[in-house]
Formats: C-alpha cells, structure tokens, sequence
C-alpha cells in the first residue's frame, strides 16, 4: 500500500470513524482502523462490533494498493497535529506502516485486514429515503429523552416507527417521552417498528450534513444509512418498546401558553436552588401567571414568578426541572403550550407552532 493525499481529505473522515472506535477493548483489532486502497479511492472503517462506520475518499495519488489495520487514535493525533496544507504519504512495507509529511515521519505497527471483523451482510426488508436536515431534526429533537445504562435495555435507543405515511421517532427513559413525526410516502405496506441503540442514533448524529439525502436501509437485525461519503451500519436493539399511545395524557385541561425563552430562563435560576439530587421544583399556577418555587436541604430557597396566558383553576405540580428545562431548550418557537390536568398526571409540552414534536413529563411528589 501506497498513496499520497492531503492532511485535510484524510482528516474529516478519519475523525468520523475514530469517534466510532472504542478505546478500551477486549480486541486489539477493534482499536484499529481499517484503510483500503482499492484505485484511487481510500476506505477507513471503524467498529465496535455494534456499529460500523465507513468513510470514502479520494486520495490525490495512487501508487499502490492494498489493506491495513492501524490504531485509529495515534493515526488521528498524528493527523491534526500535522500542518494545514500538508500532503500526508503513506506507505506501508512489512508490518509497519510510514507516514511522511514535510520533514515529519512516523512509523506505525499495523494488524493484518483478515483480522478486522466485518458486518454480517443480511437481506434488507425495506429502506426509504429522506433529507439529511429533516432526519437530523428528528434526531435533534428527541434524542435527548434516551435513557442511559438503564436495565431496560430497549429504553437505551430510540423507536423508529415506519408506516407507509409517516416516520416517527420516540426517545423515553421513564420519566420522560419526545417524538416526533414526519409525515412521507414509504414504500411498504404495513407499519414497522424497530429501536436503534443510542450509540447508534450519537454517531448518525454526527453524519448529517445541511444539505442532501440519506438513504436508510433497515434489514431483521441492522439499518444501514448511506450518503455519498459514508456508510453507517448499526445492529438493532432486540426488544419491545413501550407503548408510546398509553404514555400521551389525553384530556388536559389546563394549558398553559408562555415564552420559551422566558420560561427556560425562569427555570434555570430556580433550577440552582434545587436539591442537587433530585432536581424538584414547585409549579404553581393561578390565572396570568406562573409562580416556580425550589428550595434545599440547606434551607436554601428560589422564587420566580412568569406571566403566561392561563384562565381557570389554580394548580400546584412538581417536576424534576431539568427534564422541563431539556425540552424548551429543544423547542424552536417563541411560545411553549404546556397542558396539564391535575398534580399526579404528566405534563403534555409542545411548540406552539411550526412543529410537531410532542413532550411528555411525568410529575414529582414534593
């Protein structure tokens, strides 16, 4: 193998597939990435055994071809650490593998290709296609509802709904609910549902580009998603995942419209004064205004008080403040509608317009 490109056309797809890369691994293959020169075109893919990312560029010369693993962290610290403009050469004779650039050189030790596991190629069952901006919204938009190392293992990942009119993702941890749904023609006659695993939906994440589409391919146990410079191969969750329709709050009463940025800021400087482990605030609605009440173990206490538009009855409800703070830090409208029906229901939040994301936020006993 040998070949000649510029430090900023290896750079952009080696960090991608590096942030793949785990550092701590029971293999030491799979703290490598995998490069491929096949004519002039180089592939760096990288794996964890439950996702796989693959990146193709274009290298400037090619003088021979071939395959090597090397470990993808040294590769890209030497990488950024090399001048703008340069030409990286690279060149690999044994088990050692020479990058020059300028009047820098490093030697790598290299495995072989043959030890670098590989996705399991399997039939797809159905794909669609979509721009790149919109399914980054979706994410955006949800993604932070996921849970965490929970038990639950199919909370840790994100719903993918498909039905021949629509997509719909559904992030949950229990405490918490985000969707969205994005109304598109698919081609398929019944409505799918499988759950991408939260390192998955991180690293798709980082793909999305402004502009172009994506086509996702979704096979029994993978989805592949593909734009013209990556392939991204994640496996799925096994697991059934909640009913997302007994967890909307049907028949609320009291809906609440305020200022996104208001409330979001109201929230914050009372969010100081909560009890750092559980994170409760006091809600306390009359007509035309919002009373947030936090206090501590030390005594301490936070009031603040925010005009809304609300007539009716008065209402007192707890909530840990930082799910409330997630979702209007998410909202892209001026005014939040929040609804509510009494203090032992969930809280339903919304846009006021220009989205279809919905929130749901179960209530705290203070």
């Amino acid at each position: 193998m040998h070949f000649v490109i510029s430090r900023e056309a290896l750079l952009k797809p080696l960090q991608l597939v590096s942030g793949v890369v785990e550092r701590r691994q029971t293999l030491p293959v799979l703290s490598n990435v995998l490069l491929v020169l096949r004519g002039s075109e180089l592939s760096l893919t990288g794996t964890d055994l439950e996702v796989e990312l693959v990146g193709r560029v274009t290298v400037d010369q090619a003088l021979e071809e071939g395959e090597i693993t090397v470990p993808a962290r040294k590769l890209l610290d030497i990488c950024k650490s090399l001048s703008d403009d340069g030409m990286v050469e690279v060149s690999l004779a044994g088990s050692k593998l020479t990058l020059k650039s300028g009047r820098s050189k490093f030697t790598l030790t290299t495995l072989p290709a043959t030890e670098f596991p590989s996705v399991d190629e399997e039939p797809d069952t159905f794909s669609l296609t979509l721009s790149q901006s919109k399914l980054r919204e979706l994410l955006a938009s949800t993604s932070f509802a996921m849970a965490q190392q929970d038990v639950r293992y199919y909370l840790n990942g994100m719903l993918f709904e498909v039905a021949p009119d629509y997509l719909l993702v559904v992030a949950t941890d229990g405490h918490r609910l985000a969707m969205e749904k994005l109304n598109m023609e698919n081609d398929i006659s019944e409505i799918q549902q499988l759950i991408l695993p939260r390192k998955g939906i991180m690293e798709l994440t980082r793909l999305l580009e402004e502009d172009g589409d994506i086509s996702l391919t979704f096979g029994q146990n993978h989805i592949r998603a593909k734009v013209p410079a990556f392939t991204f191969t994640s496996k799925l969750v096994d697991g059934k995942f909640p009913d997302y329709n007994r967890v909307l709050p049907k028949g609320g009463n009291k809906v609440i419209t305020g200022n996104c940025q208001e409330l979001r800021q109201a929230f914050s400087r009372a969010s100081i004064l909560s009890n750092e482990k559980y994170r409760g605030v006091r809600m306390l609605l009359s007509n035309g205004e919002l009373k947030i009440l936090a206090n501590n173990p030390e005594q301490e206490e936070a009031e603040e008080i925010v005009s809304v538009e609300y007539q009716g009855d008065s209402l007192e409800i707890g909530f840990n403040v930082s799910y409330l703070i997630d979702v209007l830090s998410t909202l892209s409208s001026k005014n939040a509608k929040i609804t509510l029906s009494d203090p032992n229901s969930p809280a339903l939040l919304e846009a006021e317009e220009g989205s279809d994301a919905l929130y749901v936020v179960m209530p705290m006993r203070l």
